[in-house]
Formats: structure tokens, sequence, C-alpha cells
């Protein structure tokens, strides 16, 4: 619960299994033994849901998430009757959405309201300390420009489309394997990726999608699925009629796999996203970050040799002994401690005195449900002082840019 936040809260929604599964959870968050919440919805449904929504304006702020098919609509529309904007990730899945998006933003700066997107990566430990650490030219250096072949920066997602959130299997519906309903790999969860890749590069600076981004080329490629892997999480008997028109042999071929190359104020850079059916045993979702600086490579892997569990490490790229380098770094890991207690370093001896893991006490961390309050409290802040850091609303247009043209490079072979 948050004491900004009025309990009672309003849903406009269709009705159909998505409303119901989302009631339904917010039911068994008020039930809970630990820390139970106290929502009180006023749910209201029907073909005109998004038209009483904007007729009632029972409260100030709307929170979008859901089949994204028409959601910068939604968003616009919003902005249009003078509400605040919460939106979950993507906010626009094409270049047509991209366009509404650019205008819906110009539009909310003459309302006086504010328009923000869930980055929930942001607030995961091992991303926040590869900032700080790039921050620091005494380890990281420069950060390198790159080429195409061998981008500096490196960013990808492995998610699974069989999973548990809070405890609960996701149950998957029928729209989320169309990608004009739930967005390609890179215009969907890719969104992520390349908001970090500013977050981290460029940090609190703004960007000009017009001309600090450059989009090189793009590709997309199904995840296949079969009929019963599709049956099992889904829960339906058949492939809907929307979704027929990628069925191949009675397999369905989701897009959701991608990878763009771009480069950001002439640094190169890669985001591969993709998605398996099932995680190994013991894993789950990962996430692989690679960022090159001049004195330094900055890594974060998620493998079974970590546990499965996103580790950080320092590869030293500088002249400097494995000794000197190893000063400098604990160094800069004890200014850190003071804001993350408990930090250490641990050599790795198979990279003979050029790689250091960096140890996260468990305490440290935010588990990934937790990330999204962090971000809610964040936005909760900038509604309390009226407006947002003033590189926010450039830099999500400069990340939009990038999944819009992502999308219409991978289609330009097609």
């Amino acid at each position: 619960m948050y004491p900004e936040i009025d309990p009672v809260v309003h849903v406009y929604a269709p009705e159909g299994p998505d409303l119901q599964d989302y009631v339904g959870r917010v039911r068994n968050f008020n039930s809970r033994s630990n820390n139970p919440t106290r929502w009180e919805e006023k749910v209201h449904t029907g073909p005109d849901f998004l038209d009483a929504m904007i007729r009632d304006k029972a409260g100030n702020v709307v929170v979008i998430a859901g089949n994204n098919t028409r959601k910068t609509e939604y968003i616009d529309r919003a902005v249009r009757a003078g509400f605040h904007v919460f939106g979950d990730k993507p906010m626009a899945i094409t270049p047509a959405g991209f366009d509404l998006l650019r205008e819906t933003f110009d539009r909310a700066k003459k309302q006086h309201v504010l328009i923000y997107d869930i980055m929930t990566e942001r607030f995961q430990i091992t991303t926040m300390l590869q900032r700080e650490l790039l921050r620091i030219p005494e380890v990281f250096g420069k950060l390198e420009q790159g080429t195409h072949d061998d981008p500096a920066v490196v960013m990808e997602s492995v998610h699974h489309i069989l999973k548990e959130v809070s405890g609960q299997a996701v149950k998957r519906p029928a729209w989320f394997f169309d990608v004009t309903q739930q967005g390609e790999a890179i215009p969907d969860v890719g969104t992520h990726l390349v908001d970090l890749v500013q977050w981290e590069c460029f940090p609190e600076q703004s960007l000009d999608w017009r001309k600090d981004i450059k989009v090189h080329d793009a590709r997309r490629w199904p995840r296949i699925l079969t009929l019963e892997q599709f049956r099992h999480v889904s829960g339906l008997d058949a492939y809907p009629a929307f979704l027929m028109k990628d069925v191949v042999n009675g397999e369905l071929n989701a897009y959701h796999n991608g990878e763009v190359n771009y480069t950001i104020r002439g640094v190169h850079a890669k985001v591969t996203a993709l998605w398996n059916y099932e995680a190994p045993k013991g894993g789950g979702d990962t996430h692989f970050s690679s960022l090159r600086g001049s004195r330094a490579r900055l890594l974060i892997k998620q493998t079974e040799a970590e546990h499965w569990q996103p580790t950080l490490y320092v590869e030293k790229r500088s002249s400097d002994s494995a000794e000197q380098f190893e000063r400098t770094l604990r160094a800069a890991i004890a200014e850190l401690s003071a804001q993350w207690p408990g930090l250490e370093l641990k050599l790795k001896a198979v990279d003979a005195g050029k790689s250091w893991q960096v140890v996260i006490p468990e305490k440290t961390a935010t588990p990934h449900e937790g990330t999204f309050a962090r971000v809610t409290e964040n936005y909760l802040r900038y509604l309390a002082a009226g407006k947002l850091p003033a590189w926010e609303v450039p830099n999500m247009l400069a990340k939009y840019y990038t999944t819009a043209e992502a999308y219409r490079l991978s289609h330009v072979k097609e």
C-alpha cells in the first residue's frame, strides 16, 4: 500500500479472463497472511469502458496495462482528459504508435500531466552497480565506441513462456502470442534493454532521438510452439482464429525473438530479446550485459555457473598490473558500500588476476516483484514535485524511436 494512493481504485476494462485474472490477483494480495493489502476495487465493465473512465474521472492517475494493441491510444485519450499516466511497457509497439506517442508527450506538457513508463530493470542491484562503476573513470575509463561487428555495448535477455510470478503460474492469454497485440521482441521486452543502454551509458543526460540515435539493422524470428505447449500455457484447446495466420503445420510461429544493432551518440550497441518455452531446471529469466570501457569491461552474467543469479564482474583492460587495478577497484567498491553496505570483491582465479566478481549481500538486492514498488515510489515523488527529471521525457522518446525503427527495419525484407 502507498499512503499517497486512495485504497479505493476504479478499474475499467472489458469483461473477460484478463479482467478476472487481474481481480483475482488483487484479491490474493488482500488476503495474504504476510502484510496484506487493503485495495477496494470498483470494477466498471462494458464495451464503453474507456469512455466511461474519461467520463467518470474517478481519480487523477491512470495505470494502463494489458493488451498493447490500443495502449498508445489509451495513453493519448487519458492525457487529453487531463489524467497523469503510469504505463506498463511498451507504450508503443509500431512506428505509427511512436508517432502518436510523440504527439501525446507534447500534449502532456501543455496539459501539465506526467507520463511515465514502468522500467523495473533499473532497480536490479547488479544493474545499478554496473551503472555506478561506469561513472568512475579510474575503474572504467571511457566508454568505447566499438563497431557494428564488435559493439561496445551488448545486452540480451531470455524470457520463458512457462513461468511463475509471486508463486503462481502465469496464464498466457492467447493474444500474448499475437505480436500485433503483444508487440514483437524488441518493441516489447526489448524496451527494457534499450532503456538500460541509455540509462547506464548516458546517465542523467538528455538524448535527442532525431540526432543521437541511428538504427542500422534489425531482424526477428519466431519461437515455435506445439499445440500441446500452447494448450498448457493458455488453457485453450485450440488456436483462436486471429492466430491462424501464424500457424504452420499445426505449430505456432510467435515472433517473440529479435535483435537490433544501432549507434547511440556514436557508440555501437546490440540488443537481443529472446523467448524460450521453459527455463532450465533451477533457472528462470536471464539477463546479460557487457559495457566495454578503455580500462575495464563490466559484465552481468546469469548462467548455470552463477547458479542462475545475476552476477556482476569487472574485467581489467588497462595496462595497470592486476595489483594496481585491484587497489583502485577496491577503493571504488568501498565508496559504493556507503550506499550498498556489505559489498565485497572476489578474484576469479581462472582469469589470472584479470577479473573480479562484485559480491552482493542477499539483503541488499531487491526481489524482482519488489522493483515495481520502487518504480511506483519514484513516480509518486515526481507527481508530488509536479515534474519528471529533465532527461526522462526525451529519453523515453529516444527509447521508443529505437524500438519502432527496429520494428520497421525487421520488416523491410519481408
